[in-house]
């Protein structure tokens, strides 16, 4: 599942450290502080290696 921001994108590599250890799991915050307990390591390396060209910073809430 591709990323719909960047900010998205960024939430979800943040998550991936964490899910590798390359990162503190208590040094995360919103959104990818959720995401390392509810994707798999599979589904955050996809998001994470979305392009971020032509992306927004925020994805729209509609």
């Amino acid at each position: 599942m591709p990323a719909k921001s960047k900010s998205q994108q960024k939430a979800a590599g943040a998550a991936l450290a964490a899910k590798r250890g390359e990162k503190k799991k208590s040094e995360l915050k919103g959104a990818s502080k959720s995401m390392v307990d509810s994707m798999s390591e599979k589904e955050l390396q996809d998001m994470a290696s979305t392009k971020r060209k032509g992306k927004p910073e925020h994805a729209s809430k509609s």
